[in-house]
């Protein structure tokens, strides 16, 4: 066993102030293993793979790799890389301004005999990548300009481009991925195992690691709860472990919607991303909105916001035709918006829990220009208090939240403003099945009181399960909307078969 084993972690333990992040975690890797990684957020998982990938330290135990028959310690990030180490990070983590060919060879470019960088080559080379994984973009096309689901699966398939690979760390790889792209990245991992590569796999979707891991590891408030064989957990069980208390149905929620309507957007149109879309929101109502990467739910709320432009279409609240030209405008008039990219646009990362919940209603604190600071640290404390931030104190950097509480601190800050219609655009990505269920119950308070939710997401049994009325969309377009009676019968397949609709 001892010439099969590829990670050693013995014995560790990482502290931040005011936190323990690692206690005493110990447990071994053997070389072409596909091992989940399992916990609640804030279980410490993010940072135990920091420090196998050498980006954090321990503060006591070691961590060790069996490279070509020599135990040797990842002491710095180029230190993982060079051993054959790698790590798909829960953010997107690649260079927006560079094109997908200069992401892919990025320190490593090919050169031609007169030592210059060979463009072509780079180019062929990468399309050939991007071929593999069936994902139909032009290899020069800039980061930036892609949906957040295709930068995910850039990211993904940079990873085959190492020639030495001996260990993959996938966290929430996923999260953002539409059902092909998630079979494709299912694949990958497939050929990296028989090619002896071991996988370490984080994903809160339980599912996904009774289909493809060979064993799991639960950590549980930062200590080793247990490693086991697959084939001996369940579903139930690891959400016993990982949370200590039994599984329920998380999309069990009251249901509040009325025929009073808040939102009506008619006509709705873009350059290139919507045409033609037209949908009301009542008091009380979950409107779910389901679709693949690029199918224009995101671009068509980003454009309600006016965090985007849109070509025509009118927005009406409570029958009054309002307009919307900067996303300020949009918290004035009580729409709430959470963006699927929290770590870019919903919180400030190097400040403070305080600083970010009070961000987009400092206004409603100030008085001629003074701040009221009084107000500021009870309104933080309150709406951090009431979706359970999970910190030592509302001055912790919101950078040192593990992701689930970062999106708490986004939800506190939208709350901060009371507004009658919330939008929230992926909310459960990359977080814990307890952080779910608390966002749930969130929306069914916020509902309760008559506020309208709209709720867009990629994963179907979540959208499908908490809505009232569900609107399917495909390129940009409006294919199908079912009401509650229709949602009863509803299955994954008529919603994809909605979403796959060609022109």
């Amino acid at each position: 066993m001892q010439e099969n084993t590829i990670l050693k972690i013995e014995h560790v333990s990482k502290f931040y102030p005011g936190v323990t992040a690692l206690k005493d975690v110990s447990f071994t890797l053997q070389k072409g293993e596909v091992r989940a990684l399992v916990g609640e957020n804030g279980a410490g998982k993010s940072t135990l793979i920091k420090c196998i990938m050498g980006v954090e330290r321990p503060d006591e135990g070691k961590i060790t790799m069996n490279y070509n028959g020599e135990w040797v310690v990842n002491a710095t990030a180029v230190d993982a890389q060079a051993h054959g180490v790698f790590a798909n990070y829960q953010q997107v983590n690649i260079a927006p301004d560079l094109s997908i060919a200069e992401n892919y060879f990025l320190g490593r470019q090919p050169k031609t005999k007169l030592g210059l960088v060979d463009w072509k080559k780079m180019a062929r080379d990468s399309k050939k990548i991007i071929d593999k994984f069936e994902m139909g973009v032009d290899p020069l096309a800039k980061i930036r300009e892609l949906p957040i689901a295709m930068q995910a699966m850039v990211t993904i398939s940079k990873i085959s481009v190492n020639e030495d690979i001996r260990l993959v760390i996938f966290d929430e790889p996923t999260a953002l991925l539409e059902n092909e792209k998630v079979d494709m990245l299912f694949r990958f991992i497939g050929e990296l195992k028989s090619q002896g590569v071991s996988i370490i796999y984080i994903s809160h979707r339980l599912e996904e690691i009774m289909q493809i891991c060979d064993s799991v590891t639960i950590l549980k408030d930062g200590s080793y709860v247990d490693t086991m064989p697959i084939e001996n957990v369940t579903k139930d069980s690891l959400i016993q472990m990982m949370v200590g208390r039994p599984a329920t149905d998380i999309y069990n929620i009251r249901h509040f919607d009325t025929d009073e309507e808040l939102l009506r957007v008619e006509n709705f149109s873009d350059s290139k991303h919507f045409k033609n879309i037209n949908f009301t929101l009542h008091k009380g109502e979950i409107l779910g909105f389901a679709g693949l990467v690029g199918a224009g739910r995101s671009e068509v709320m980003r454009a309600l916001t006016a965090v985007e432009k849109r070509l025509s279409g009118d927005v009406y609240l409570k029958g009054k035709k309002v307009h919307l030209s900067n996303p300020t405008d949009a918290l004035k008039h009580g729409i709430g918006f959470l963006t699927e990219d929290r770590r870019t646009d919903g919180c400030a990362l190097k400040l403070d829990i305080k600083t970010n919940v009070n961000m987009s209603s400092y206004d409603m604190i100030s008085k001629a220009g003074c701040l009221n600071l009084r107000k500021e640290k009870k309104r933080a404390e309150e709406f951090s208090r009431s979706v359970n931030v999970k910190t030592p104190s509302i001055s912790q950097l919101v950078g040192n939240l593990s992701g689930g509480n970062q999106q708490k601190v986004v939800i506190a800050k939208l709350l901060c403003r009371d507004p009658e219609i919330l939008i929230f655009d992926e909310p459960t990505v990359g977080i814990d099945v307890g952080a779910k269920q608390e966002i749930f119950k969130l929306i069914e308070r916020l509902t309760e009181r008559g506020r309208g939710v709209i709720l867009i997401s990629s994963y179907l049994p979540e959208v499908m399960g908490l809505s009232d009325r569900l609107i399917v969309m495909a390129q940009g377009k409006i294919t199908a909307e079912y009401d509650k009676e229709a949602l009863k019968t509803l299955t994954e397949a008529d919603v994809l078969r909605m979403a796959s609709i060609e022109d």
